[in-house]
């Protein structure tokens, strides 16, 4: 399929479930894997090896990724962003439960929508965006509280969320630097590969430098959850996420990112035993609600968009 599509179809709506599914299963996974491979080992090793799979996948589908297009300050501020971000999110995984991290990460539309007005003058925010913000950000803080008050059985819980919003906010950050750069315009493959190789390249100078040695011993399921990790996740489903950008109306498509902390966290749940408090279902309900008001087109851009056809 090459043309572009203005509403999703089945084959949209079943591959966006798919990987909002798979992007909650990330946080279990590597949650996981902490008990063999340090944080930013692994974090280093998963950017690395996708990074080398999206090198391969460029060459297979004959797709210039060095060719000067001006794009290289904007990629490298991307790309060490992009490592920040997942240095919070591993180090923060070993305070923190995967199902909460699901949650503070997804943060990030806030952060985007907040920015994006100063970026471009047409996505400023309406009244009733602004309160889809507030709405947002009450949830964070609320399902924050209960890190301070009701720590459980993470005495330094309220660090690993702290790291998660600060995920977020980091991710955010990738995607203005993005939209604002010469990246607005590259291929989607070196756009990743920015992202990929800058943060894989950090994150291994890092690792020693933290303290972090190499795991002498590489158990089979180990070794599974970091291919989940690199092939499934961060190469193959990030890959189908930019090729349903590239097809369908992206307004659309991230009000489908919200269900990626929903399976983040059922798997936390069902995978971990983590549990899952009232308050931090009432800060899902708030996040998720209050990003999908923000995402909600203006009823002005609706109204013409309908007149186009």
């Amino acid at each position: 399929m090459t043309e572009r599509r203005s509403r999703l179809d089945t084959l949209a709506v079943v591959s966006l479930v798919l990987c909002c599914a798979l992007w909650g299963l990330n946080q279990v996974a590597a949650k996981l894997a902490l008990t063999g491979v340090p944080p930013l080992t692994q974090a280093a090793l998963r950017s690395l090896g996708a990074a080398a799979l999206v090198l391969g996948w460029a060459a297979w589908r004959g797709i210039a990724l060095f060719r000067r297009d001006g794009s290289l300050r904007g990629g490298l501020l991307a790309g060490a962003l992009f490592a920040a971000e997942f240095a919070c999110i591993f180090l923060g995984l070993q305070f923190t439960g995967a199902s909460r991290m699901a949650v503070f990460i997804y943060l990030a539309p806030f952060v985007v929508a907040l920015g994006m007005p100063f970026i471009a003058r047409t996505e400023r925010l309406s009244v009733l965006q602004v309160v889809g913000l507030i709405l947002a950000f009450a949830g964070v803080a609320y399902a924050l509280a209960e890190s301070f008050t009701q720590p459980g059985h993470a005495p330094l819980q309220w660090l690993g969320d702290l790291l998660g919003v600060g995920a977020a906010l980091l991710w955010g950050g990738t995607t203005l630097v993005i939209r604002a750069s010469r990246l607005a315009t590259a291929s989607a493959e070196k756009t990743l590969l920015y992202q990929l190789g800058m943060s894989g390249v950090l994150l291994a100078v890092a690792a020693p430098l933290t303290g972090e040695t190499w795991p002498s011993v590489w158990p089979a399921w180990i070794i599974g959850l970091l291919l989940f990790q690199t092939v499934v996740v961060t190469f193959a489903s990030y890959l189908l996420w930019f090729w349903l950008i590239r097809h369908y109306p992206a307004t659309r498509l991230a009000a489908f990112t919200l269900l990626t902390p929903v399976f983040g966290l059922l798997a936390g749940a069902l995978l971990l035993g983590e549990p899952i408090t009232a308050r931090l279902l009432i800060a899902l309900g708030a996040v998720t609600l209050g990003i999908g008001v923000v995402n909600t087109p203006a009823r002005r851009a609706r109204a013409a968009a309908d007149a186009a056809g």
